[in-house]
């Protein structure tokens, strides 16, 4: 019997809090690191050295992997991978706060994708946590200021495009999770992170990676490799097998609201009204997100009996293969049934039922069997006299039926009534 695990839906919940602080204290660190290296770079060697570092961590959790897995774990790393690499090459064209509303629309992709890939009905509480999200992500970037920038239709777009990367992503991890025994979660997360990397490096290759230059930045790109890269997807990977996806995905588009904390207090930013709003709009989408209890068990059950149809029908499949498969001799088999003529036993010699018979005096056969449904046709209808000639027509009251032997069955009666009475078989008893 399957077993299903207890739903925690609070624990998810942290971790992927824990999930949107890492990825938030990357920001500032990040615009720090940009002015020294470019961000093709910086992007490549962040997410190889995370992949690295879970790998030295458990050398050997990429053994033994299906290939499902490693399709699986590819196709996350391209999707996120693709959204990075076009956000990254659309900075040049959007002013920051666009480009952060921009790549926040993920939070209301999440559940329109849902919806339409697969027919997922999202309660009224998830959309009212999506708005206030949606609302609280224009407060931290459009109604701060705009910065004095042009704004390209086509990096918009890209950005945009990145935003829908991240909620397939989300989506996808999301579906991986609910599979029947899970999925390996660490693994899954090395192949991620390194295909990432490869994805970024070939866009920062072309004129040569270079390296932080100082002990500090050194510092800046292990804080992003390890706990913004590692750890953060480590967290999300393990969270997501809690909570569904579009909660998932509020909870993580409070970014913002960390980035605002950690400018005002490390970098001494001036708190404004835009992100008081905005942090208490953040505030109330998360509280919104937060999956009960009642309805994590629900999703638990449904997970559970969906395992149980699984491992039933693997079971059925496996012993109907192994079933030993009996020939039957009374099964009829596809050949045409031969037509017997009149004459075909007229010597009962050679009749094949006849010398069936013979064989053993105890054994009913089919003559003695004819001979007893014979005796009861004439008790119930005498023929009368012409019956079963040739000459004439047969008179009423006459069987005209014919026996499998060829014979009338009239004539039969008259041989009955001939033969002795002790004549009968020892299988049928008298009237």
């Amino acid at each position: 019997m399957a077993v299903v695990p207890a739903p925690r839906p609070l624990l998810g919940a942290v971790l992927l809090l824990f999930v949107s602080a890492a990825w938030g204290s990357a920001f500032p660190l990040m615009k720090d690191l940009i002015d020294r290296l470019p961000v093709e770079d910086l992007l490549a060697e962040r997410y190889l050295l995370a992949a690295l570092t879970l790998l030295v961590i458990r050398p050997r959790c990429l053994r033994g992997l299906s290939r499902r897995t490693w399709i699986n774990g590819a196709l996350l790393g391209v999707m996120f991978g693709a959204g990075q690499t076009g956000q990254a090459v659309a900075l040049d064209g959007l002013p920051s706060s666009v480009s952060g509303f921009a790549v926040g629309c993920s939070v209301m992709f999440t559940p329109i994708l849902t919806l339409v890939l697969f027919k997922a009905r999202v309660p009224r509480r998830i959309w009212a946590g999506v708005v206030l999200a949606l609302a609280g992500m224009t407060s931290f970037t459009l109604l701060s200021g705009v910065e004095e920038h042009e704004i390209s239709v086509l990096a918009l777009v890209v950005t945009l495009g990145a935003a829908v990367l991240y909620s397939g992503h989300t989506i996808m991890l999301a579906q991986l999770s609910k599979r029947s025994g899970g999925f390996p979660a660490y693994a899954l997360t090395v192949i991620q992170l390194f295909t990432i990397g490869v994805l970024t490096g070939g866009a920062a290759v072309r004129d040569g990676i270079d390296l932080p230059a100082s002990l500090p930045d050194w510092t800046i790109l292990a804080h992003l490799s390890v706990v913004s890269c590692a750890l953060g997807f480590l967290a999300r990977s393990y969270g997501q097998a809690h909570v569904p996806a579009v909660p998932s995905q509020v909870l993580m588009s409070s970014q913002p609201l960390w980035v605002a904390a950690i400018a005002i207090i490390w970098f001494d930013e001036r708190l404004g009204m835009s992100m008081v709003v905005g942090g208490v709009l953040m505030a109330g989408a998360m509280l919104l997100a937060l999956p009960s209890r009642t309805a994590a068990l629900g999703t638990a059950r449904e997970r559970g009996r969906r395992e149980l149809l699984t491992v039933a029908g693997r079971a059925a499949k496996a012993l109907a293969d192994v079933r030993v498969k009996r020939g039957d001799s009374l099964r009829p088999d596809r050949t045409p049934v031969p037509f017997i003529v009149k004459s075909a036993c007229v010597h009962t010699e050679t009749c094949p039922w006849h010398a069936h018979a013979l064989k053993g005096g105890t054994e009913p056969s089919l003559e003695r069997l004819i001979e007893r449904a014979t005796r009861i046709v004439h008790a119930k209808n005498p023929p009368s006299p012409g019956c079963c000639r040739s000459a004439g027509p047969p008179g009423p009251g006459c069987c005209q039926s014919v026996t499998l032997l060829g014979r009338c069955l009239c004539d039969l009666m008259e041989e009955s009534e001939r033969a002795p009475t002790t004549t009968r078989g020892r299988w049928f008893r008298s009237l």
